[in-house]
């Protein structure tokens, strides 16, 4: 708690209020908080101060002038600018006592900031993203990959708490583009890839790399950029930063992979870095892990880790809900990944067709609804073309009709007999499960370990690890 005044020293007249917390949305508002009436894209919180009153709101911070309010406000020429300085006061300028490690691309962002976490300790590295925000001390949910800068700054206060040193983030597009990580510092930043995504935001991929360009302008002057060699837009984010490691294929790069051998359990990988050999055991599937290891490992050695300090923790990966195989005592392979891009999907499958001994691949997978509809024949159509059998559902359909998300699904691929539509999701994992024989492989791609479903304004409990679980062990009773 802060009193007013202190968050607001440089006003005359401020009164002497106790402030619980700092809100921007007044339907999350508690009794003895501050509304700050910020401008977003598409609203504007001014609409909102009486239900922010209503809910207990004791302090106004507004651009206009306010009639017949029974609370004091303080009128400013810009909410939005004020907030960074409003939140760090307030929670005792929690980023300047981190060191803020960035992750960006459109694919592995979650799986490099919990390869980092896992491999430096939580008990001094806090971890941000699709997965929640975590440390030694708790593992909690979120609302977005990068949360709302409420949020962000009282989950880095938190982390400070319990002497965290370090915390690998997850900075999407979307996150800079809404300008919640303006006023951010990072130790060091680092890009997996990029790919076509989210052009129901950004409109354009140019839109889209200025976004994700903006972690490595937001970098300490002392810290290190860590970008893919391999990329295709390496060199479209090359001018965004000064000081750059590489990572990838080429001998060329600081970190590159020499040689692998990707199993169905494991991945035996030769890292090379400054003209030595490492050979690692990783339990992290696909040639895409070992990319993702590369970028964590070349992240850690930038801020000053030893090579023996980040190796002596990877016999202990795991990230859930990415390459996550479910183990009920079936004769099939049963696996649960975030997979949702064109990109991730292809890589995906393509490890899976490297492997010896697998029979049939029979994939389970949607397309979320108001999100880029540009990429859903392009998934369509790989799975398609990879899998023996694929199996179109809903994904988080929000407020489209799933049928038409899948109509754009199979628009390339109507002539093609390997597919099938069922709308209920559990329905199609159920089903997926139910035809599998020995040997086949599974794959329910597109939510991971997420734990709900978006139906129009519902969020609805559901996960697809727990619906295989339970489809495959009524299975196992049948039999």
């Amino acid at each position: 708690m802060k009193k007013l005044s202190e968050l607001l020293p440089e006003y005359p007249h401020i009164p002497d209020i106790t402030i619980n917390s700092i809100k921007t949305n007044s339907r999350e508002i508690e009794k003895g908080d501050l509304f700050v009436c910020i401008k977003g894209v598409n609203i504007d919180r001014h609409d909102f101060i009486a239900d922010a009153v209503e809910r207990g709101a004791v302090a106004i911070i507004t651009a206009k002038d306010i009639d017949n309010l029974n609370v004091p406000y303080i009128k400013v020429a810009n909410p939005d600018a004020l907030l960074d300085e409003l939140y760090s006061r307030f929670y005792d300028y929690p980023q300047n006592k981190l060191q803020l490690i960035g992750i960006t691309g459109t694919d592995g962002k979650t799986s490099t900031a919990t390869i980092i976490q896992s491999l430096i300790g939580d008990k001094r590295c806090g971890y941000i993203g699709t997965n929640g925000y975590s440390c030694h001390a708790f593992k909690r949910k979120t609302d977005n990959t990068t949360p709302a800068k409420d949020k962000l700054y009282r989950y880095l206060s938190e982390f400070v708490n319990e002497g965290i040193e370090y915390v690998a983030m997850e900075t999407s597009s979307e996150a800079f583009y809404y300008h919640r990580l303006d006023g951010f510092k990072f130790a060091c930043g680092a890009i997996t890839n990029i790919t076509s995504e989210h052009l129901n935001t950004h409109k354009t991929l140019e839109n889209y790399i200025a976004c994700k360009k903006q972690l490595f302008r937001q970098i300490d002057k002392d810290g290190t950029a860590i970008l893919n060699f391999d990329d295709q837009h390496y060199q479209d984010v090359l001018d965004a930063t000064d000081k750059v490691l590489t990572y990838g294929r080429n001998p060329q790069c600081d970190l590159y992979i020499a040689k692998e051998d990707l199993r169905p359990d494991c991945s035996n990988i030769s890292f090379i870095y400054q003209d030595k050999t490492y050979k690692v055991q990783s339990p992290l599937l696909g040639s895409f892990n070992s990319e993702n290891l590369a970028a964590a490992i070349l992240t850690l050695l930038s801020l000053g880790f030893t090579m023996n300090e980040i190796l002596k923790n990877i016999g202990q990966l795991k990230i859930s809900g990415r390459m996550e195989m479910i183990k009920e005592g079936q004769d099939f392979y049963c696996l649960v990944d975030y997979a949702h891009t064109p990109n991730g999907i292809s890589r995906l499958l393509t490890f899976i067709q490297s492997l010896k001994n697998i029979r049939r691949k029979i994939v389970v997978i949607g397309q979320a609804g108001e999100r880029d509809p540009y990429k859903r024949h392009d998934v369509g159509r790989i799975v398609a073309e990879n899998a023996d059998l694929a199996i179109f559902t809903y994904e988080d359909p929000r407020n489209e009709n799933v049928s038409d998300i899948i109509e754009m699904m199979i628009s390339d691929i109507k002539e093609r007999d390997n597919y099938r539509i069922i709308l209920d999701r559990k329905e199609a994992i159920e089903k997926a499960i139910d035809i599998a024989e020995k040997g086949d492989m599974v794959m329910i791609l597109g939510k991971g370990s997420e734990t709900y479903q978006k139906v129009k304004n519902e969020v609805l409990p559901f996960s697809d690890i727990e619906t295989a679980k339970e489809a495959i062990k009524e299975k196992l009773m049948r039999q």
